[in-house]
């Protein structure tokens, strides 16, 4: 299960099949993770450098973070994709299709001068967090989302 937790400033990758359960986020920001609320990471509860330092601590690489750099991302599933807004502008999607059973991304980009912060990755976690909620699997004939796919 992929899981993407966004506040103003921050973006929070939770990809559960990674998770070895060391709880290193849990006794480094307890307020933020807790295991026993749903969902079980709250933004909210903290501030963001005690966020990132117990992010930062997490040893399988289940918990990954970026600065949103006041870009958005949201879910466009009239066209079938995940878009990144600069305000009212386009800077960046994440194309897919889908059937009953499946999506398959098939394009990620974002323009190049917002390039290294996170924007495809939160893209494709996007999608990534809307399959799992429609119970699909997901394939990938792109090869940004084939990599984020392999870092299970």
């Amino acid at each position: 299960m992929h899981r993407l937790y966004e506040n103003q400033d921050i973006s929070v990758f939770w990809n559960s099949d990674r998770c070895r359960h060391a709880r290193r986020c849990v006794t480094g920001c307890p307020r933020v993770f807790d295991f026993a609320r749903k969902p079980w990471i709250d933004l909210s509860k903290d501030d963001t450098q005690n966020i990132w330092k117990a992010i930062k601590e997490c040893p399988s690489g289940a918990l990954d973070i970026v600065y949103n750099h006041e870009i958005i991302v949201e879910m466009d599933q009239d066209n079938h994709r995940s878009i990144a807004l600069d305000k009212d502008q386009i800077i960046g999607e994440c194309d897919f299709t889908e059937d009953d059973d499946s999506i398959t991304i098939y394009h990620t980009e974002t323009n190049r001068e917002y390039g290294g912060k996170g924007i495809a990755k939160r893209l494709v976690y996007k999608i990534l967090e809307y399959a799992d909620r429609a119970c699909k699997k997901v394939n990938s004939t792109c090869s940004y989302a084939t990599k984020v796919l392999e870092e299970q």
